[in-house]
């Protein structure tokens, strides 16, 4: 008798606190950074200095481009003393950048779910908000591109349309040529992962495990899955959605 065929066609992934803790690696990177001024002529106590810069990053947002600037700014540019400003933010941006060769690794429920979903042949891809240059960046560094179909891969800029939009994944399984009901979506937030996912018609799950800073947030919507591990989903996978694994 033949088995019944899978009612998923795609499994995409976030990427922030989703396939690595960006809560944690940006909360080390940054410390990082702050040693290093420090010990290039910034003189001010380390855990005052980190408390400003994430002040600074909360208020620029992420993606902006001279958060040590605009640190040094705010501080006041006479805990200096002789030592050239250029060279203190020189060096908290190199220790920041420094930590992405040593700390940004994939979470390993999320590399074990991978490895499975590869196995079986399932396709899988990405869609995250954010700048197309650090998102992809991020997944060289990971080194994930393998476990993905390079089509199945979406940034927010590129497509014109950021989260909370569910239109943003209305167009990418567009893109992809399958009906939303046929996509798994898997990402961290209540907010901006789940409820427009689940509006524009995908399954969702939340994903708490990485730890990260909206995991405490109430859905708006009730998730199709709630896990804390990754790896939770595998019968899941089998039993609800029929897929090989």
């Amino acid at each position: 008798m033949d088995e019944p065929p899978p009612l998923l066609d795609v499994v995409l992934f976030d990427l922030d606190d989703t396939l690595y803790s960006t809560t944690a690696f940006s909360l080390t990177a940054r410390r990082n950074a702050v040693h290093a001024m420090t010990a290039s002529g910034l003189d001010l106590e380390e855990d005052l200095v980190l408390r400003e810069l994430t002040e600074v990053v909360a208020e620029f947002r992420s993606n902006y481009q001279s958060h040590f600037d605009r640190l040094l700014d705010r501080l006041g540019r006479g805990h200096l003393g002789v030592h050239n400003p250029a060279v203190v933010i020189a060096a908290g941006v190199v220790a920041y950048h420094r930590t992405k060769e040593t700390d940004m690794e994939v979470l390993p429920d999320a590399r074990a779910l991978l490895d499975t979903l590869r196995g079986a042949g399932v396709r899988t891809g990405v869609l995250s908000d954010g700048l197309q240059v650090k998102q992809a960046e991020k997944l060289i560094r990971l080194d994930v591109l393998h476990d993905f179909d390079p089509s199945a891969i979406f940034f927010s800029d590129q497509l014109g349309i950021s989260k909370p939009n569910p239109k943003i994944f209305g167009k990418a399984c567009e893109s992809l040529g399958v009906d939303p009901g046929r996509v798994l979506y898997i990402g961290d937030r209540a907010t901006h992962d789940v409820a427009p996912a689940a509006a524009a018609g995908l399954k969702t799950v939340l994903y708490r495990g990485a730890g990260g800073k909206y995991v405490e947030a109430r859905p708006a919507c009730t998730p199709d899955h709630d896990v804390q591990d990754l790896r939770e989903l595998v019968p899941v996978l089998r039993e609800t959605y029929r897929l090989p694994v």
